[in-house]
């Protein structure tokens, strides 16, 4: 993930994006919401199956522009997103614990 998130850097540095970070953590998140909302609209009235089959580009797409928004999100934050994905994941096993 590192490399990744310092390609996307590299990509809004040399297009000049990103220099003001004045809310910008809000921006990102904003956009995280957004890019997640548009991936949902590949699955509105339709099923899962009939969802895919139709565009699964479309839905890759989206999905790839949750990950960049929140890969610069959390670079700009300073967050290990996998140490907190694995942290999360114990907090949740507590929360939900496996039924006998």
């Amino acid at each position: 993930m590192d490399e990744l998130t310092k390609e996307i850097m590299k990509f809004n540095e040399e297009r000049g994006w990103g220099s003001n970070t004045d809310g910008r953590a809000r921006s990102l998140a904003i956009s995280v919401s957004l890019e997640a909302s548009e991936l949902l609209e590949h699955f509105q009235w339709l099923s899962s199956e009939e969802a895919i089959a139709n565009n699964k580009q479309g839905i890759e797409e989206e999905a790839a522009d949750v990950l960049i928004y929140l890969l610069q999100l959390a670079n700009l934050l300073d967050i290990d997103l996998k140490e907190a994905a694995k942290k999360k994941i114990q907090k949740n096993a507590l929360k939900y614990p496996i039924p006998n």
